[in-house]
């Protein structure tokens, strides 16, 4: 036992691990938070697209900088992974707004025009193939101090608008034309989830990498919706799973030589698979709440709870399917 504290004390102490933990709290934070919009717009895959298209920005940023003169030679990375992942959000928005291309068929233009024009730009800054890994799969020997700064800059206005809009938020993505019946700027709403997924995918791709995050934005979404009902619970519980699983995951890889964003995914979808074994237990536990929708209107036939496929009884001896 003292050899665990002693373990986990020089862990917390260790400034790298201090950097990634804190990067790894605030996108199990940030990234449910729009992933719970993105699972009610059944939109699961964009955070996926987006990535790709951060991909292009990464080796966007590294030729600039290569040409710039900058050192080290990636430094401008996550910057030009921040407004490729935006303008390609937007862009997506607006052809799914016009109805003119499917929505999976612009998702699959992202998914390869990304890979394809990642690997070309890195290839013409001088770089290879190899050199786009950590981003593609995330590294948490990268997080610098200027990358937590804008991580902690991009978690802030993710989290404000994602909490702060929630109510609109919330009913453009349920359901868009009462939405705008109601009188709310819809297409600026939809430009916001948007815009704040692909702030969330940039922010990830240090913790979890650009292929991965999309996992971390839905799996824990999905978990909490075993376990809650309105939405708001599910936001809330989506954020503490992925709190848990980015923080185990992350520590595991400190005494274990793998992968921090696939340690941290395949927690998540165990996570998932262990609640949903789990869920027909409290299930079937839960009473039956029978609710009167006039309870000042006396009820002229009553029926009583039993299991299906018996039959219910009314006072006067009558019965009637259950």
């Amino acid at each position: 036992m003292t050899t665990l504290f002693s373990e986990i004390s020089l862990m917390l102490t260790d400034p790298l691990m201090q950097r990634a933990l804190l990067a790894a709290l605030l996108v199990g934070v940030s990234a449910p938070v729009v992933g719970t919009y993105l699972v009610q717009r059944k939109l699961s895959l964009l955070g996926d697209g987006i990535g790709h298209v951060a991909l292009t920005g990464v080796a966007l940023g590294w030729l600039v900088g290569a040409a710039m003169g900058v050192v080290p030679n990636d430094a401008l990375a996550i910057p030009g992974a921040v407004v490729a992942a935006v303008l390609g959000a937007v862009a997506i928005e607006l052809v799914r707004e016009r109805g003119r291309t499917s929505g999976d068929l612009a998702l699959a233009l992202l998914f390869y025009g990304g890979i394809a024009g990642g690997v070309l730009l890195i290839g013409l800054a001088g770089g290879s193939s190899g050199s786009l890994m950590q981003y593609l799969f995330g590294s948490i020997s990268t997080v610098t101090s200027a990358d937590l700064v804008l991580t902690v800059v991009l978690s802030a206005v993710i989290l404000l608008v994602g909490v702060g809009l929630r109510a609109a938020l919330f009913s453009v993505s349920h359901d868009e034309e009462f939405a705008r019946a109601s009188g709310l700027p819809v297409r600026s709403l939809n430009i916001a989830v948007a815009v704040v997924a692909a702030l969330t995918v940039t922010v990830s791709m240090r913790v979890v990498g650009l292929l991965l995050v999309s996992a971390l934005m839905i799996v824990p979404v999905a978990v909490a919706q075993l376990v809650t009902r309105s939405f708001r619970r599910t936001m809330l519980v989506a954020c503490v799973v992925g709190v848990l699983v980015c923080v185990v995951g992350l520590s595991f890889t400190y005494w274990n030589n793998v992968s921090p964003g696939a340690t941290i995914v395949v927690l998540a979808i165990a996570t998932y698979l262990v609640v949903a074994a789990l869920r027909p237990l409290w299930v079937r536990r839960r009473p039956r709440v029978v609710r009167d929708p006039h309870p000042d209107i006396p009820d002229d036939v009553e029926l009583d709870l039993v299991p299906s496929g018996a039959s219910d009884r009314t006072p006067g001896g009558d019965t009637c399917s259950a």
